[in-house]
Order: C-alpha cells, then structure tokens, then sequence
C-alpha cells in the first residue's frame, strides 16, 4: 500500500507568489526521491490563492524522509509561516 497526502495550501493575496515558486522548486525534486511514487499540486483558477497537493509515498516513512529532505527543508518551511491556511489529510492506497 501506499502512503497518501492530500494538502491544501492557501496563500494570501501577497504570499500568492511566493508559494507559487515554492511548489515549482518543490515538486521536480520531491518527485526524485526514491520513496516519492507520485507528487502534483494543481490549482483551480477560480480560487487562485487554493493550492492543492496530491503525493503518494511508499510508506509513511518514505513521508518522513521527504519533509527532511534538504529541498523540502529549502523550499517547503520558509514558505509554511507565509500561508494563511495548511490542511493535510493523510490516507493508503487499496491494493485492489
């Protein structure tokens, strides 16, 4: 089974940027990691300070490895503190 994270980032009307960049830096490397079977963010253009994550890991420790991996600590936590909202829900894939 796979490790799932479903996040929601919610910027604010001046942090919008920023966490834009973040995700770019982000994801590229994120998806390089060994553990890493699948990462995306993507945003509705309706609400474009929502951005929602979908990452699917080996295991929870594969998800452990990612939030201290050196790009996650790079790009990730600076932009955390510029968020107006963070919600993470975390779930396994069913092998069916």
């Amino acid at each position: 089974m796979g490790h799932v994270v479903r996040a929601t980032w919610t910027a604010t009307g001046e942090s919008v940027d920023a966490v834009r960049s973040a995700l770019a830096e982000l994801g590229p490397l994120s998806r390089e990691e060994p553990g890493c079977r699948h990462w995306i963010a993507h945003q509705d253009p309706a609400t474009p300070l929502v951005f929602e994550l979908f990452e699917v890991y080996d295991d929870a420790d594969a998800y452990r490895a990612h939030q201290e991996s050196a790009h996650f600590q790079r790009h990730a936590v600076p932009t955390i503190p510029l968020l107006a909202s963070r919600k993470r829900l975390f779930s396994e894939t069913l092998d069916l």
